[in-house]
């Protein structure tokens, strides 16, 4: 397979200005999927006038159209399925069971979703607050919204930004990464097969230097969507502060996975397996740091230990293939680097910690890694390795738990395994995540906000919550007297 990774810019395909090229490689093999240009400032400008220009008409449809044309944009990738999961899976190496699983049936769901969310987004009912007027609440799309995604699931990531913008009304031009932009092009294709007005979604690939700063800084955009890592949120939330932007920020993660002694000591070490090797352990939500409480603690590192020989590692085309590939072999070697820093600081790695071979070495792979011993200070601990890595420490009491579960930057998941229910409730109320499990880690559903707290960031990805980041709030009062004189006045001038 190799395609043109051009532009879709005002409904139609072209390659960019910037005489850059560049390539799509897939991790897990490294053949080039397709080439392209990348994206200039020209390129950007010329995006965010088409999605200005279809500004008005689009906003003024009513929400029973646009949940239409969602249904028909669910209803195409639907029908393209199978070449969804197949780019997908080559592009970002992950295995084509994942994508088939969890990435190509989430994203239609998130449309099917929002196709009902758009007849769903109301103000308050009106009512006379003041006695002489009434007041009411009106919820208006914001205009153009500059969408910035990330590599690790870009089908989804298109799709978490895209929706909610278009659903109320928005138009929006979204930038995934250079790395991972194939999907997120059928995703905008699709989008006009279903009927969405050219314009109305606009798709430019480019660097984050380049093309992400000349998005975040347009004049003509207001509102950023940014999925990513901190430390670039950080430079755009400075940046959209000068122009007073309206700005979303779902960045790292470094997920607590926290079992109780009274936990299903089975049920919690599959967890953990599950929750830290999806997708690779590139996943912002991904389990990360283990806190097993001291009674069950060697047990359960044993049977993650045993668990982890189990993953096989292979062909991402392949249905047997559990685990596939980092992104690139520059993750891989991060995360490596991080690995080896934490065995020379004297933590024991249990299982992995190598790039393996048989015939993987291809490719951007990297064994499931099991760390115990480490400190809780250390890098490892502390930092997003955004890989197949889990860490885990044993805890004694109860207030330890939650005291090591909260003790880093990051808010974004949690979880805590226990048959308690008063454990699971004190879990629930004082994790610092924006989602906290109780026994299990990972899903995710449409209905159900996902965002963090703490430097992972705010606003809300999916559900309803969503739907009202990308709309401004308006209080419309009317006064029903029609008085010449009101009795506020007074306070002005005397009553004559």
């Amino acid at each position: 397979m190799h395609s043109s990774a051009d532009h879709f810019i005002a409904g139609r395909r072209r390659p960019g200005t910037s005489g850059e090229h560049f390539s799509v490689t897939g991790p897990s093999t490294g053949e080039v999927l397709a080439t392209g240009i990348l994206a200039g400032p020209q390129d950007v400008d010329e995006a965010v006038a088409a999605a200005r220009a279809a500004f008005p008409a689009w906003s003024r449809t009513t929400p029973a159209e646009r949940s239409e044309a969602l249904t028909r944009w669910a209803d195409r990738v639907q029908a393209r399925s199978e070449e969804f999961a197949a780019v997908e899976s080559r592009m970002c190496g992950k295995p084509i069971r994942l994508t088939r699983g969890f990435d190509v049936p989430g994203t239609i769901d998130n449309i099917r979703f929002f196709a009902g969310a758009a007849r769903h987004l109301e103000g308050r009912a009106s009512a006379e607050y003041s006695g002489d007027h009434t007041s009411s609440v009106r919820r208006e799309p914001l205009g153009v919204i500059g969408s910035v995604a990330p590599w690790n699931y870009p089908l989804q990531m298109a799709a978490w930004k895209l929706l909610p913008a278009v659903a109320a009304g928005n138009t929006a031009v979204l930038k995934p990464s250079e790395l991972t932009p194939l999907t997120s092009l059928m995703f905008a294709q699709a989008a006009q097969e279903a009927g969405i007005p050219d314009g109305v979604i606009n798709v430019v690939i480019g660097t984050g230097p380049v093309a992400g700063q000349a998005l975040v800084a347009h004049p003509d955009i207001a509102m950023v969507s940014f999925t990513g890592s901190t430390a670039v949120g950080r430079q755009i939330a400075a940046r959209a502060a000068g122009a007073v932007k309206r700005v979303h920020l779902e960045l790292g993660g470094k997920a607590p996975f926290v079992v109780f002694d009274d936990a299903d000591l089975e049920a919690a070490a599959r967890g953990a397996v599950a929750g830290s090797l999806i997708n690779a352990g590139q996943d912002c939500t991904a389990a990360t740091r283990a806190y097993v409480q001291r009674p069950l603690y060697d047990r359960f590192v044993q049977r993650v230990a045993a668990l982890m020989d189990e993953v096989r590692l292979g062909p991402v085309d392949d249905p047997a293939t559990d685990m596939g590939s980092l992104i690139s072999s520059v993750q891989r070697d991060r995360v490596a680097s991080m690995v080896d820093a934490a065995r020379a600081a004297g933590a024991t790695v249990v299982r992995g910690g190598r790039a393996p071979g048989d015939g993987l070495d291809r490719g951007a792979h990297y064994e499931p890694t099991l760390i115990t011993g480490a400190a809780q200070d250390s890098a490892i601990v502390q930092q997003e390795v955004f890989g197949p890595v889990l860490v885990c420490l044993p805890f004694d009491t109860d207030d330890d738990a939650v005291r090591l579960a909260n003790d880093t930057p990051y808010g974004l998941a949690a979880s805590a395994w226990t048959t308690d229910v008063f454990r699971a409730g004190r879990a629930s109320r004082e994790f610092q995540a924006g989602c906290v499990w109780i026994n299990d880690h990972i899903p995710i559903v449409s209905e159900m906000p996902h965002g963090g707290f703490k430097a992972s960031g705010y606003g809300k990805d999916m559900s309803l919550y969503s739907l009202e980041e990308y709309t401004n709030v308006k209080h419309v009062m009317s006064e029903n007297t029609g008085a010449a004189h009101k009795p506020w006045h007074d306070v002005i001038f005397t009553s004559r």
